[in-house]
């Protein structure tokens, strides 16, 4: 289910982000990152866990310049 939801808002908010609404793809991608971080804490990856941290302030950076 979690990887599921990643797929769809992964590849929503890539799709977005090459659009003329690209400010909604950072909404895109801050949602999915507790299913990320859900994902990899259960499967103890922790160098994609850390990537998490990293994508969640990128995606956050864009709330900020956006919005």
């Amino acid at each position: 289910m979690a990887e599921s939801i990643i797929f769809i808002l992964g590849a929503a908010s890539v799709w977005v982000s090459q659009g003329a609404n690209a400010k909604y793809a950072c909404i895109l991608g801050l949602i999915a990152q507790p299913f990320w971080f859900y994902v990899t804490f259960i499967a103890e990856q922790w160098g994609l866990f850390a990537l998490t941290v990293v994508y969640t302030f990128a995606w956050a950076r864009g709330i900020n310049t956006y919005w």
